[in-house]
């Protein structure tokens, strides 16, 4: 007869007691448990990505692995964490996924009793994943987001600063409004003369990977502009640390800066790529902020010049963001130094029509917006003024009508609609006579 027991897969540091208590009692037969003891993280993430089921993780509180990202993937694997918790420790491991935490001393009854609530016992010949569900749920309430990207040189991290400007000005706004630079060369630091670099994304980051900092704590990593209205979250120190962004930790964090403002603009990269057109992982992290950020954004504003290489971009980047998931119609045509002859804006609404296929389309874009050239923003961006209203208005225009027509855009991932029984016919065993 086949004996069930919990197959639990640990990691812990060097010197924790309860790993070897653990070890012995399953050893001795005094727990039913089957102990597979991991040695690191790389170890543990071959064990549970072999294919073998697994009752729960015991994983030790006090290593600093042992985070947000770490739970989330175990939870993917239908995987229930349990946490031993370090004496004194303020980390809240539920809030962050876990299933529960245990203490130091780690008695033998309180891990059989967790085990017993959490996870379920697997018997040696079964080979199926544990039929264990997770949900995470979001915050009851998020501000709305506005994406802005553009290549090199189009100008979008000033437009993103005159759009928060603007948008910010809008009493709908109720001032609370954040400008967080997400690009991974980031420019809002430089444009806001912040002396400080420090704190910026990554602390916001940081600060999810194991807890759920409050709402004032999320504002005090950002920086309040009082010329223009917004609060700032700086970028990235160097274009290389976007190695320390983790998937996980930052979607908690985005979600954490909506669920602190009103208003989120995300000064973002052109680059989407991901592993689904590039086979790398790795170029897939490192848009990680651009990909998430388009993701959920309610309005994606696309800023180009009005010179033959800058609409070619901007054609190329409206097909790149509709293949990334992206409505056509919450896609916002801004073009930066524009002429100001109403032919002149004319032909260029046409050219871009034409290059992206809008007449074709559905959902054509919104737009062109144009911005005319103001050769004193050199001085509004030394002296941190107020920028003109000729430069942030058509753009909070064009996002605010989108906004008005659209709504907030519930999410780039459909949901399941439940079907009545017999809404969808019934099949027959006789030939022909399937109905639908």
């Amino acid at each position: 007869m086949s004996v069930e027991r919990f197959v639990v897969v640990g990691l812990a540091h060097v010197r924790s007691g309860w790993f070897t208590e653990v070890a012995r009692w399953s050893t001795s037969g005094s727990a039913p448990i089957e102990f597979v003891k991991c040695v690191s993280v790389e170890e543990l993430r071959a064990r549970v990505q072999s294919g073998r089921p697994f009752s729960a993780a015991l994983l030790d509180g006090r290593l600093p692995v042992v985070d947000r990202d770490l739970i989330a993937s175990l939870a993917d694997l239908d995987i229930p964490t349990l946490i031993v918790r370090a004496d004194g420790s303020p980390t809240d491991w539920k809030q962050i996924g876990a299933a529960t935490s245990l203490p130091t001393a780690l008695p033998r009854h309180e891990l059989i009793d967790a085990l017993a609530e959490h996870a379920r016992q697997i018997a040696p010949a079964e080979r199926s994943l544990i039929e264990a569900g997770h949900t995470s749920l979001p915050p009851a309430w998020l501000g709305r987001v506005v994406a802005v990207t553009g290549r090199s040189g189009a100008g979008a991290s000033t437009i993103a600063a005159a759009l928060s400007q603007a948008l910010a000005d809008d009493p709908r706004n109720g001032n609370d409004v954040v400008l967080v630079d997400l690009a991974r060369r980031a420019q809002q630091a430089l444009l806001h003369d912040a002396r400080d670099v420090v704190p910026g994304i990554q602390e916001l980051v940081e600060a999810h990977r194991s807890g759920r900092p409050t709402t004032e704590q999320v504002r005090r990593l950002s920086y309040a502009v009082p010329s223009r209205g917004y609060r700032l979250v700086l970028g990235l120190r160097r274009s290389a640390d976007w190695v320390t962004i983790r998937s996980r930790a930052f979607s908690a964090a985005f979600d954490g800066l909506r669920s602190a403002a009103r208003m989120v603009v995300a000064d973002i990269d052109s680059d989407l790529e991901g592993e689904s057109t590039t086979g790398s992982l790795d170029i897939e992290d490192r848009n990680l902020m651009a990909r998430t950020a388009a993701d959920l954004a309610d309005v994606v504003v696309v800023v180009a010049q009005p010179t033959t290489t800058g609409l070619h971009g901007l054609a190329v980047e409206i097909h790149e963001l509709r293949s990334h998931g992206v409505p056509g119609d919450r896609i916002l045509v801004v073009v930066n130094r524009a002429p100001r002859s109403a032919r002149h804006r004319a032909d260029l609404t046409r050219a871009i029509a034409d290059l992206t296929g809008a007449a074709d389309l559905a959902d054509p874009h919104a737009g062109p917006v144009f911005v005319p050239e103001r050769r004193t923003l050199e001085n509004v961006h030394r002296d941190l003024a107020r920028f003109p209203s000729a430069i942030a208005g058509p753009p909070k225009a064009g996002v605010t009508a989108v906004l008005d027509r659209l709504g907030p855009r519930l999410g780039a991932v459909p949901q399941p609609e439940p079907i009545a029984p017999g809404s969808l016919g019934h099949w027959s065993e006789e030939p022909g006579e399937a109905t639908s």
